[in-house]
């Protein structure tokens, strides 16, 4: 019988470890989503799909999303379809125009106040 230690002694243990920064890791602009997106979303149906857009963006420390979304709303029209606190989540709707304004203000303000990397904005 072989020794225990002999025969795991090839194999190695890695441990990975996520430390969230300050960014903005996800900042993507859906231009005429369908209508089902939203439905599969919990998103407000009463909306015009042919003006509308869904910004969705990803913030670390996921705290810092109670702002974003508070930006959000102050810079544009937009509606604040989710926030998580928890996860860093915000999901923001409006007419393409007002939701690449509030995106374009979240990234302005996090990166000139608060000192965060931010990615480039995405769109589909």
């Amino acid at each position: 019988m072989a020794n225990t230690n002999e025969t795991t002694s090839h194999l190695q243990r890695i441990v990975q470890e996520h430390v969230p920064g300050k960014e903005i890791s996800l900042a993507h602009i859906i231009a005429n989503p369908d209508e089902i997106l939203y439905t599969k979303l919990g998103l407000d149906p009463k909306v015009d799909y042919s003006r509308s857009a869904i910004g969705v963006l990803t913030i670390t420390p996921p705290e810092t999303a109670i702002i974003i979304a508070d930006i959000a709303i102050k810079s544009s029209g937009v509606e604040l379809g989710f926030v998580d606190r928890f996860s860093g989540s915000l999901i923001i709707t409006g007419t393409v125009s007002e939701v690449e304004a509030s995106v374009t203000a979240i990234l302005r303000y996090v990166s000139e106040k608060l000192g965060f990397a931010v990615c480039p904005v995405t769109r589909t």
